[in-house]
């Protein structure tokens, strides 16, 4: 007879918990780049573009080629090691970039953060997946992704601070080395959960090869157009975290503890709890119609759009700041119900594959292209508008991709329904 590690609800929760926690991590380490790049900038005498290489696409390019094969061996072996082995090494990264002395060391410590990334949420999706039922799950996704504001939320306050008062190499090696202690408690406190048997089904130990996943996910219209929205709306989003910082100091003026608190407030606090709510808005609507997986992030997305603008042409600081608190609250909304929804698309073998591949598709767009494209435009902007060039560089560009974008969790709707009757077992 198998036993279950997580009968008791208290263990489910508590896992929940500490993977939500690790997942904080991941955005600490991420988001402290952001907070951090104009003094970086200044002290290694680097470009827009450059900045947005490793914010963006430098990094991305390696989470996105790593996260396929980590996803491959999550599907068939310890989930709960893959995730802790993970976050030692992105930590330990982070804490590197404190001693790097130019570009290249900077992009090479970069490199091995987002190696080290792409470990952590495949897991841990297929881990959430078969410990809670799936009229739970996008409730519990949405908790989990809360992680991704909580991260932001810290990167954007310690970082602040961090390099107000002892500047930014101190930022990263104090916030990097939490993450290894954290990795062995993980290792330590939490169990691995048997697959399938929460919906009690017993899951072939075969794993099931890439191709067929890809033709499963690619031959639902839903997944095709709910994936792309997720990616335009991670453009924007992540766009908006890497670039918000470095706007408010050269159009506003202010200092980065100053701006690092309000960030954390708006960004950070704000999202967390509009990612939370909105999975759990969309359990609860999705009893009555199961198209309010793709309905709710539709409908946030063209509510962020007139407030973006509004951030752009503020003409004072805190004005600015409390328009993006709209936008804040809800970029993140699509991101419980996506990764939910997905997993309700496809067989019980391969979650942590169908994580992946959208997650190579939401960061290859979001975070490989959008930091990266916003600061060519500004260094091309610069020549005629000077420091306002990044304003206009993310006025121009973002809120239009956030309308487009919410276009097409509306084309999701249309077919979610019968994709869903349809999925595997």
């Amino acid at each position: 007879m198998t036993v279950n590690p997580y009968a008791s609800r208290k263990k489910a929760y508590y896992t929940l918990v500490i993977l939500t926690i690790v997942y904080s991590f991941n955005f600490i380490d991420r988001q402290l780049l952001a907070i951090l790049q104009e003094a970086i900038k200044a002290d290694l005498g680097l470009s827009d573009s450059q900045l947005g290489l490793l914010t963006g696409f430098a990094f991305a390019a390696f989470y996105v080629i790593a996260g396929i094969p980590i996803a491959r061996w999550a599907d068939r072996s310890n989930r709960r090691d893959i995730v802790a082995i993970s976050l030692f090494l992105w930590s330990f990264m982070t804490a590197v970039s404190g001693f790097v002395q130019n570009f290249l060391q900077l992009l090479l410590a970069r490199i091995g953060v987002g190696i080290g990334e792409a470990g952590g949420s495949p897991p841990s999706h297929s881990i959430i997946s078969d410990i809670f039922g799936p009229r739970e799950r996008a409730s519990a996704i949405g908790f989990y992704s809360m992680g991704v504001s909580i991260g932001i939320l810290f990167g954007f306050l310690a970082g602040g601070w961090l390099n107000e008062f002892f500047g930014w190499r101190v930022a990263f090696v104090v916030v990097g080395a939490p993450g290894i202690l954290l990795a062995i408690f993980l290792r330590i406190t939490v169990a691995e959960p048997v697959r399938g048997l929460n919906e009690k089904r017993q899951v072939s130990a075969t794993p099931v090869p890439l191709s067929e996943v890809l033709a499963l996910l690619w031959n639902r219209r839903s997944f095709r157009h709910m994936a792309l929205g997720a990616g335009l709306n991670a453009f924007a989003g992540y766009s908006t975290s890497n670039w918000t910082a470095s706007f408010m100091i050269r159009s506003h003026d202010m200092s980065t503890g100053e701006l690092g608190t309000w960030l954390a407030l708006t960004i950070g606090l704000g999202g967390a709890v509009g990612v939370f709510c909105g999975g759990l808005l969309a359990d609860r609507l999705s009893a009555r119609d199961q198209r309010w997986y793709t309905w709710l992030p539709a409908l946030t997305g063209f509510i962020c759009v007139p407030f973006m603008v509004a951030v752009y042409l503020a003409p004072g600081a805190y004005g600015a700041l409390l328009m993006g608190i709209v936008p804040g609250v809800l970029f993140n909304v699509y991101l419980g119900n996506t990764i939910a929804t997905t997993h309700g698309l496809v067989g019980l073998r391969m979650r942590a594959l169908s994580s992946a591949i959208l997650f190579l598709i939401i960061n290859t767009i979001g975070l490989g292209l959008g930091p990266w494209i916003i600061g060519m435009l500004s260094d091309y902007l610069q020549a005629d508008l000077g420091p306002e060039s990044l304003r206009y560089a993310m006025l121009y560009v973002l809120p239009a991709i956030m309308f487009w974008s919410a276009c097409h969790f509306l084309m999701a709707a249309r077919s979610l329904r019968e994709d869903l009757a349809a999925a595997p077992d």
